[in-house]
């Protein structure tokens, strides 16, 4: 009888720290948003604009307004972020501009990280429902996957995370995927290196040159 007696006692003690609540790390972005909110109170940006959000290759697109002068554009990409943390900021940096579109472009670091292309899939679902929950008539754009020469070993996930994202908008509602996969390759079917910054994985003038072209179509005012 002693051994049970004794297990017994052992679980005792250490089920309140397996019980116990670990504290929510604090996500890294955080100074990132509070930026956007102070650049907010100085200058608020208009209601019902085309709220672009994801990660570096948005930041990055320095020229945006000038790139589509005739519309209302507001650029908040956080460099480095997976769509998780959209997800978690999707109350301070998706639903306070009530844009009429959002596009997004994300998923890359997602699978750099190691996430498999179903769980990425299933956050951007996750996003796309929780933003409806607040904004139910926006317009939500996919930007793509481009393959990069600096991430060209993960081009079979990257393929299959447009494959599968590209059927969630082809039957969504009011939802959109811009294709830059196959404008990315040259004739040898690797990644063009003008499209690429020294790098090899951000855009360049040219490849930002490219996604404007691509998105012009779908983000005209009608």
């Amino acid at each position: 009888m002693r051994l049970p007696i004794l297990s017994a006692l052992l679980a005792l003690a250490i089920s309140p720290f397996l019980r116990a609540e670990q504290p929510a790390k604090a996500n890294k972005f955080e100074k990132d948003i509070a930026a956007f909110e102070a650049a907010d109170k100085t200058s608020p940006p208009p209601q019902g604009a085309i709220l672009f959000t994801g990660a570096s290759g948005i930041k990055r697109w320095t020229t945006l307004a000038q790139d589509f002068p005739d519309l209302k554009v507001i650029n908040r990409g956080f460099g480095g972020s997976q769509i998780s943390d959209s997800i978690h900021f999707i109350d301070r940096v998706s639903v306070p501009y009530h844009p009429k579109t959002i596009v997004l472009q994300a998923g890359g670091n997602d699978i750099n990280a190691g996430k498999p292309v179903a769980q990425v899939v299933a956050d951007f679902k996750t996003y796309v429902e929780m933003v409806r929950a607040k904004l139910p008539d926006v317009k939500i754009v996919w930007l793509g996957q481009s393959p990069s020469p600096s991430r060209w070993a993960q081009r079979e996930q990257q393929n299959e995370l447009n494959r599968l994202v590209r059927e969630v908008c082809t039957s969504g509602k009011n939802m959109t995927f811009v294709d830059l996969w196959d404008v990315t390759l040259g004739p040898d079917g690797q990644p063009r290196p003008e499209l690429f910054v020294a790098d090899k994985l951000h855009p360049s003038a040219e490849g930002y040159r490219i996604r404007t072209k691509l998105l012009r179509p779908v983000l005209d005012p009608k």
